[in-house]
């Protein structure tokens, strides 16, 4: 019998370590999991979760000219599949909506809005039959030191604490104007109808005014989250477990020793990030620091919770960490508003996203930063956060008592 060679022995020897392999990934569900179940959950969730172009944009229009005119560009921008149009009374009005958070821009027409326009037509008119007639034209005296802002009596102001829907909404409204103008004219011009644009809040529209805050969510809820789903399984890993609860500790006693250190650490995290953003990014900061401790201390209680709920259930160090990562960090930074709009995600993530304590405090410390300290924007989400951090805690410290049992 011929002695098989040296290359075809280590050949069988390979094939036979696959072999090997390929058996142990059959019986080991978890491979299923990373195989195919992952990678088609984060497919849905970036087809289907992430848009980059914001619908339904929330827009209120103060109509001071209540002229046929005005009537009709609200009809315009009522059509549009872009907007959702709230007609407010006044100025008052729709500034306190702005302040709320329950529009994202508003369009502002002027009392004088349907007679500049009509001066505009026809002062186009009057230069294009001069033109026709080879004549220089010279406008009315009283006209000629007017700017076509002058005529159109139009400003929109704009949200400026996400830039990615201020844009959106600056370039969406340009486009109903530009139609409407060319209805009126009849040709391809825009009637030299423009809009003041203003931005709120982010006068620069620099993204990272935005953004730091939102890191700051992420950087505290990775902080709250991860390190605490570590604690218990360290213990266990170390043997240590059984030694703690052999001590005359009780269980609140021990719920409490893990948690105050981590809470300690990710307040100082929060004030270290604060002035960084604050001395280092320029970022603007208008709200009070009172309000910023205590929403940013139920916050941390939330994502401490979260972290020692993982660590009660799992007592290996690697499954808490990725279980800490996938439940904590990703969704903080997908779902919470920090890079991708809400109002743009389906209905199913936009629900999703309301139980993460992240979107909440990352709401609030937009709010804080760019806006300033305003109730009906602060309270409700402060509550959501509270009630959050309550049950965390609560389900923890049952479980808990359940584990030790």
């Amino acid at each position: 019998m011929a002695h098989a060679s040296p290359l075809t022995l280590w050949l069988r020897q390979v094939l036979a370590l696959t072999g090997k392999e390929f058996a142990q990934i059959i019986r080991d569900p978890s491979s299923y999991l990373v195989a195919g179940v992952l990678p088609t959950l984060f497919l849905l969730l970036f087809g289907f979760g992430i848009n980059l172009d914001p619908a339904n944009l929330q827009l209120g229009i103060c109509d001071e000219s209540r002229s046929q005119a005005s009537t009709a560009l609200i009809a315009d921008f009522r059509a549009s599949p872009w907007f959702e149009v709230h007609e407010l009374s006044s100025m008052a009005a729709v500034t306190q909506a702005m302040r709320d958070s329950r529009i994202q821009g508003f369009l502002h027409i002027r009392e004088d809005f349907e007679r500049n326009l009509l001066s505009l037509l026809s002062l186009e008119q009057q230069m294009a039959q001069g033109m026709k007639r080879g004549r220089n034209f010279s406008p009315d005296p009283d006209r000629a030191g007017r700017t076509e802002t002058d005529f159109s009596s139009l400003q929109l102001v704009v949200d400026g604490t996400e830039p990615n829907s201020a844009r959106f909404l600056q370039g969406y409204a340009q486009s109903v104007l530009l139609l409407f103008a060319q209805r009126l004219t009849g040709s391809t011009q825009s009637a030299g109808i423009d809009l003041v644009v203003r931005h709120w809040y982010n006068p620069t529209a620099l993204s990272i005014n935005f953004l730091v805050p939102g890191s700051i969510t992420v950087i505290m809820t990775l902080i709250g989250t991860l390190l605490t789903s570590l604690v218990f399984a360290r213990e266990w890993e170390r043997g240590t477990m059984e030694a703690m609860l052999a001590t005359p500790v009780t269980r609140m006693q021990l719920l409490l020793g893990k948690l105050v250190p981590y809470f300690c650490l990710g307040m100082f995290s929060l004030f270290l990030c604060t002035v960084l953003a604050i001395n280092l990014f320029n970022v603007p900061y208008r709200g009070s620091f009172l309000a910023l401790v205590v929403i940013s201390s139920i916050f941390m209680l939330c994502a401490l919770g979260q972290g020692l709920f993982i660590s009660v259930h799992l007592r290996v160090q690697l499954v808490a960490a990725e279980a800490g990562l996938f439940t904590g960090f990703l969704p903080a930074l997908l779902l919470s508003g920090f890079v991708f709009d809400l109002d743009s995600m389906p209905p199913l993530l936009q629900a999703l996203a309301q139980i993460l304590p992240a979107t909440h405090f990352n709401i609030c410390l937009r709010t804080l930063f760019l806006a300033g300290t305003i109730p009906a924007v602060l309270v409700p989400r402060t509550l959501c956060l509270l009630a959050l951090a309550s049950l965390l805690l609560v389900v923890v410290y049952r479980h808990l008592r359940k584990s030790i049992d």
